[in-house]
């Protein structure tokens, strides 16, 4: 494993607010950075978001507003980075296209890929989505009426000159690269899309707007009268800003071979055949990954800012509490498949597994350490490795310790795995075996029935420290899915960040003091957000 990686979010375009489809992908990959931090120690994880702010679309939208716009997008910028702050997404750079680093380490990318003759010059007759800012061929469109396959709006015939990219002489490397798995693509489905994409020779991809037409962009370093191609332009913020701070030679060697591309799948042409093609233009190697996520529907269709189907993730933050849509999105969805937001649906997670499976462990344990030992721990855990399958306690004992394993570790292990594999559902899905061990656990051993009986409160003792130490060992795992509420847990044991992350068994001691319970996710009954 290489002690570097780089995690990236797609730089999401500013002409409308965050919604929960875009705040599912920011999660998801915010999960993998806390796994990542986790194993190789925050300093040789990069993680980075940001905001694509120049192009067509984004001119439309302040005149729509009635502001130039580097006001609007100064405006829009913000709205992203507070939502994605709101809702505990931990970067370690926020990049806006329009940041003068950004702008400098563009023009410093077309000058070295116009010096190796990589780019040309010449007129062109197009097909041209506003929406997508590309030209399409007839072929790529829906028909009839050349239809854009994304915003399902008619196209515009534009012919003009401008500056063109040669990608197809890149083609052949490209697939090479996929097919070796030197470029993953996954999950598996995506890498086939992306090779069928590859199979047939590509056309010169334009990387330049006329300012006759549309001024709002990167001016060319070599052309004044031209701007850059917002995509080429939004590419680049995967690597300004660290490789500025770092020096490029010294990112392009530690981080970049290591970098996880998060994407979704209307996306994954750009990202698989002119992005790579891009980077060998320049003369630069490639990044390790793309891990292509489906569409969030609402309502039976895809949300999108272009649709106007959107749900703001900030309100979902306010009226569940902290995690609650991090929980249900990433518990919800099959991370590559297409997944159906509902908030009906949230309300019953929400209750199922938050109130009932989670908080009430947690709050039962607690309440019976309060009451029975005033939250003094006066003996250490200790699961049995064996028992019959007759032995009702014997075996719900045996299932808590084998959630565990011999080290202590075996929970940790299948959700870092499961997390490698993008399975953050099942990364889930394993922890809320370990809840429902314990909850398996309290019931076949009765401790709130041991407890009347003075002599039993030894024995009662064993089974509150062993149910404590799963609390402590399934909120560790939960820390890179539910960070706040991990960190709640923690306070309501008093552990420090040390004593939180260590292997079953070797973490609550004697003597040490629990605190009274608090309720962490109380039922709801109806939904508040709006």
């Amino acid at each position: 494993m290489a002690d570097h990686i780089h995690i990236t979010t797609a730089i999401f375009y500013s002409n409308g607010t965050p919604h929960v489809g875009s705040a599912y992908e920011a999660l998801a990959a915010d999960a993998f950075a806390r796994c990542q931090r986790r194993r190789r120690g925050r300093g040789n994880v990069s993680f980075l978001s940001g905001t694509d702010e120049h192009g067509d679309k984004i001119r439309r939208a302040a005149m729509a507003e009635n502001l130039a716009p580097k006001a609007y997008t100064d405006k829009m910028s913000v709205l992203f980075r507070d939502a994605f702050n709101g809702l505990n997404v931990d970067l370690d750079f926020w990049v806006r296209t329009t940041d003068a680093v950004h702008e400098k380490f563009v023009q410093q990318m077309l000058l070295a890929t116009h010096a190796k003759g990589n780019i040309d010059f010449k007129e062109y007759e197009g097909l041209y989505c506003v929406g997508c800012e590309r030209f399409y061929t007839e072929k790529e469109l829906q028909q009839p009426g050349n239809l854009c396959p994304t915003h399902n709006t008619a196209v515009e015939l534009i012919k003009e000159s401008n500056y063109f990219l040669k990608i197809d002489q890149f083609r052949t490397e490209v697939i090479d690269k996929i097919k070796r798995g030197d470029l993953e693509i996954r999950p598996e489905r995506y890498k086939n899309e992306a090779l069928n994409m590859l199979a047939e020779p590509l056309s010169d991809l334009c990387i330049s707007r006329p300012k006759a037409r549309m001024d709002w962009g990167i001016e060319l370093p070599f052309d004044d009268k031209y701007v850059t191609y917002v995509w080429y332009d939004a590419f680049w913020a995967y690597v300004s800003e660290p490789a500025s701070r770092l020096g490029l030679d010294t990112f392009m060697r530690d981080w970049w071979p290591h970098t996880e591309h998060f994407i979704g799948k209307d996306i994954l042409k750009t990202h698989a055949v002119y992005w790579p093609a891009i980077l060998l233009a320049a003369g630069l190697p490639l990044f390790r990954s793309l891990d292509v996520h489906g569409w969030l529907n609402f309502g039976g269709s895809r949300m999108s800012k272009s649709s106007g189907n959107v749900r703001d993730p900030v309100s979902y933050e306010r009226a569940f509490g902290p995690d609650v849509l991090r929980y249900f999105v990433l518990r919800e969805v099959v991370y590559g498949l297409d997944g159906d937001f509902s908030e009906e649906r949230l309300t019953d997670r929400y209750n199922a597994d938050l109130a009932n499976d989670l908080g009430n462990v947690v709050s039962r344990v607690l309440s019976m350490a309060a009451r029975y030992f005033n939250g003094e721990i006066t003996v250490a855990p200790k699961l049995a490795q064996h028992a019959a399958a007759t032995d009702l306690i014997g075996s719900s004992e045996h299932k808590l310790y084998l959630c565990f394993g011999a080290d202590g570790q075996a929970l940790e292990r299948k959700v870092a795995a499961a997390v490698d594999d993008l399975d953050f559902k099942g990364a889930l899905e394993t922890i809320w075996q370990a809840l429902d061990a314990a909850n398996k656990y309290i019931v076949a051993t009765a401790p709130f029935s041991l407890a009347k009986d003075p002599a039993n409160l030894p024995q009662v003792a064993q089974i509150l420290v062993n149910l404590l130490e799963t609390i402590r060992v399934v909120a560790d795992a939960l820390e890179p899915f539910m960070p706040v509420t991990t960190h709640k847990i923690f306070d309501l044991l008093d552990v420090d960040d040390a004593t939180a992350r260590k292997p079953y068994g070797e973490g609550l001691k004697p003597g040490h003091q629990v605190k009274p319970p608090v309720a962490l996710f109380p039922r709801r009954e109806k939904i508040a957000a709006s």
